[in-house]
């Protein structure tokens, strides 16, 4: 079974830099897809970026498209987000997910890391 281990939130200001990663644990981790998802106070669970493991494809939601970076390092399995220009409107507690059965679903989940930016 694959556990995710999400590390890097913290309180930081708007405008600066935060990375988050996730670790999976497990000898062989070949996952469809991994992704980031964060979920605000009084909001549903979005999504926020992902990447294809098999050619490095990604994809960003509107929101912070050209401000958080996806990226992955196979040999760790790991995956990593890099959020600059963070906004207030960034904090959420962030989640790393793997979809491992099929590329349809995420049925993995990390415990989540909480990112709080101040104006």
């Amino acid at each position: 079974q694959v556990q995710l281990v999400e590390s890097g939130g913290g309180l930081v200001q708007a405008g600066n830099s935060l990375r988050l990663s996730c670790t999976a644990s497990g000898r062989t981790f070949s996952p469809y897809y991994m992704g980031w998802f964060r979920q605000a106070p009084g909001k549903q669970r979005a999504f926020v970026a992902h990447i294809r493991w098999s050619d490095d494809t990604t994809a960003y939601a509107d929101s912070v498209k050209g401000r958080f970076t996806i990226s992955r390092d196979n040999a760790k399995n790991t995956v990593s987000l890099q959020m600059d220009s963070l906004k207030p409107e960034d904090t959420a507690v962030y989640y790393c997910a793997a979809a491992l059965a099929s590329r349809l679903q995420y049925d993995a989940w990390g415990q989540g890391t909480q990112v709080t930016v101040s104006s």
